[in-house]
């Protein structure tokens, strides 16, 4: 990187400490808290201000304080021990799949993703899928994996979630603005900027190409809002999932096509390509196209894309795979299929699902079909995924359909609270991030006293219950509450009370109302003498999804109703920033989807790793981790009722969860309640990391295809 050509439009930076730049345009910060500290030493309230983003912060921090800390003898000593540390990782060549896989090396692998989530700063992500793809790319370049990623870069990113006085959502799209987030262009071989075309009816579609350095990883981002397209087109990428389905088509056309396109042009032939999610499937029609247009036939170009492809299914809701009516596909990919040297009935035949209302076009299919390698993300979802789409190997029983799984996982140090990082650093060492799926390192956590482990979870939940309450009082402030309304947020919530959190995407599925099925049972619980408990919610529904953003909004009212005012809040717009503080925060994840429509989940592990019990359905990665001692299970397999398994989870509240937190003991510490924490990050962290789920993937998908490539 040209620092030098970078430095227009910053404020100077003065030489001894000059690296700063350098290192906000790599997302390595986002992981290290130590090297966020430093921009935050520079300036605290600009750092929030801001949100937390260096690059935006080195446009607007005063050089009065940069020239201050430079002349900081403290923080100089941690600037270069930063900097020394960021080296390190970047030059570090005993990673894990070096060591494991040493002929491998310089084989890539492309992942392809509609979303990435990597930090709060570039909100270019809608949930559980982008946060998933982020952890993806940060993991892969801690273990070292020869991986880029490829999707979208949204001007507008997802939208801003405003709760109005009535509990409306209301969405407020802000764009982005490149100069001020840690993006900048991808250039060719000749040092000119990238920028890809595809074909779209009657006209072509341009995307600038975008480059996002996550580590040692490189992030590929593509942006139609350039010159010379029509305003329509120049929309196609201005929001995540926004509108109608044939502008869904044109964006995954884009990501698919214009992806492959993209990685030629930056001189990349990756040995395999991964499709998160059916978004990307497009793919597999251009290498195809590419394959018949260089003098294959199409049986043979099918058969080399389909022996370096891998594809991940997300969803057991049939509404989540994207199917496209045949009209459609026939008006946008007119002429494709004879650079494919079929016809279009073959063309429209590669991914046919046939549903209520006429053929379709199915993304899933498509990808199902034409992958090597295909898996669903937990052992649950493996199982309903074989059966959803067992037709297309008729000659298979539906439990044999070759539909494998890998558990999802976490990025441990994303998630991880900053006090549990210095414990786990002063038990195991620095290098346990090294080994975060050794089970049996984790068993050093049993040398952490009780005493030590209750007042970390008292200090972490603090924290959290004061960066609720802030949030509270800016939404006050910003609808014009006064300074006594504006006082109070100060008494909101208890710092001592059994805290229960549930965040996450408003689908009616997820049920986010379970817990007001029986209002006056639940205000007896709550009210409890000595014990009382309060519960926090956090969460966004599609702007479209009339009956989740009715679910807030009945969330937003109960926060009022007598009974529960003070015991009930709802945080508005949840972000990575809102999740990374009650996933550490709360002390207990609520989590109550109809079984089994939650694939794997992944906010329970992050809960999990932090010592936080999960009181949970048992769906997706949950029936995998209970073990009895690390959490509860609501209810059992049997078939999901609202009205029962609200019964269920009041039991477990008012005979277990609430009792085991104020059983204390003479000194004050709930023996009970430590073991149990104790046990959910021994079973959790090592076995729902993305360092295990990453060396899964290799082994079991990417490895097997570089191998026979």
């Amino acid at each position: 990187m040209d620092t030098a050509t970078l430095a227009a439009g910053f404020t100077p930076i003065p030489k001894r400490i000059g690296r700063l730049l350098e290192l906000a345009y790599n997302l390595w910060w986002s992981w290290h808290p130590e090297a966020t500290a430093l921009y935050q030493e520079i300036d605290a309230e600009l750092w929030e201000e801001i949100y937390h983003n260096p690059v935006r912060f080195l446009r607007e921090v005063r050089q009065v304080d940069l020239d201050k800390v430079a002349q900081s003898a403290e923080f100089l000593r941690l600037y270069h021990k930063i900097m020394a540390d960021f080296d390190a990782y970047q030059v570090f060549d005993r990673t894990w799949f070096a060591q494991t896989y040493p002929d491998l090396a310089d084989r890539r692998i492309a992942y392809f993703s509609a979303e990435f989530g990597l930090h709060e700063s570039l909100p270019i992500y809608s949930g559980g899928l982008g946060i998933l793809s982020g952890d993806h790319i940060k993991e892969a370049s801690d273990l070292g994996l020869p991986l880029i990623g490829v999707g979208f870069l949204y001007p507008q990113g997802y939208f801003k979630q405003v709760i109005t006085a009535e509990g409306n959502q209301e969405a407020i799209y802000q764009k982005v603005r490149f100069s001020e987030v840690p993006a900048l262009p991808a250039f060719d071989a000749n040092g000119k900027e990238v920028v890809v075309s595809v074909g779209l009816p009657g006209r072509r579609v341009y995307a600038k190409v975008w480059r996002i350095q996550v580590g040692n990883v490189s992030l590929f981002l593509m942006d139609t809002d350039i010159h010379p397209n029509n305003p329509n087109d120049r929309e196609l990428s201005a929001r995540l999932y926004g509108g109608d389905q044939e502008m869904r088509l044109a964006q995954e056309m884009v990501l698919g096509i214009g992806g492959v396109r993209a990685l030629r042009r930056l001189g990349h032939i990756p040995a395999i390509y991964h499709m998160n999610e059916g978004h990307s499937a497009f793919m597999v029609l251009e290498r195809m196209r590419e394959y018949v247009q260089a003098g294959s036939s199409f049986d043979e170009a099918a058969a080399r894309v389909k022996a370096t492809s891998v594809f991940t299914t997300h969803t057991p809701v049939p509404a989540g795979h994207d199917a496209f009516p045949f009209p459609m596909m026939e008006k946008f990919f007119a002429g494709f299929w004879e650079q494919l040297g079929i016809s279009k009935e073959q063309f429209l035949e590669l991914a046919r699902h046939d549903q209520n209302w006429g053929p379709t076009f199915s993304m899933t299919v498509l990808g199902l079909r034409l992958a090597a390698k295909r898996n669903g993300v937990s052992k649950l979802h493996g199982e309903v995924s074989r059966r959803m789409w067992h037709w297309l190997w008729p000659e298979r029983k539906p439990e044999q359909a070759p539909i494998s799984y890998v558990t999802n996982g976490i990025h441990t140090e994303s998630w991880l609270a900053p006090e549990l990082k210095a414990a786990f650093d002063d038990e195991m060492g620095p290098d346990w991030v090294l080994n975060i799926d050794d089970a049996q390192m984790w068993q050093a956590i049993d040398r952490i006293s009780d005493e030590k482990l209750w007042r970390l979870r008292n200090m972490v939940r603090a924290r959290m219950l004061n960066f609720v309450r802030m949030r509270i009082r800016h939404r006050l402030a910003r609808m014009g509450a006064d300074q006594g309304q504006l006082d109070t947020t100060f008494q909101l919530l208890n710092n001592n009370a059994l805290t229960i959190g549930f965040a996450r995407r408003f689908a009616t599925y997820k049920r986010g109302t379970l817990l007001f099925t029986d209002v006056e049972r639940l205000k007896r619980i709550i009210h409890t003498t000595g014990r009382p408990v309060q519960f926090i919610f956090a969460g966004k529904a599609h702007p479209r999804d009339e009956p989740g953003k009715a679910l807030i909004r009945e969330i937003y009212h109960r926060s009022f109703e007598a009974g529960l005012a003070g015991h009930i809040v709802f945080v508005e717009d949840y972000d990575i920033n809102v999740g990374r503080h009650l996933v550490s925060g709360v002390d207990v994840w609520l989590n109550t989807p109809r079984r089994p429509y939650e694939a794997s989940g992944t906010s329970g592990q992050k809960a999990g790793t932090n010592g936080i019990p999960n009181l949970s359905i048992s769906d997706g990665w949950w029936p995998e981790a209970y073990d009895g001692a690390n959490g509860w299970v609501i209810g059992t397999d049997e078939e999901p009722d609202d009205h029962r398994d609200a019964g269920y989870l009041y039991d477990l509240l008012e005979k277990e969860v609430v009792p085991r937190f104020y059983n204390r003991n003479e000194q004050g510490i709930p023996e009970g309640w430590v073991a149990m924490m104790r046990q959910s990050i021994k079973t959790v962290a090592p076995q729902f990391s993305m360092s295990r789920m990453l060396k899964e993937y290799s082994r079991e998908l990417y490895v097997p295809l570089l191998q026979n490539e």
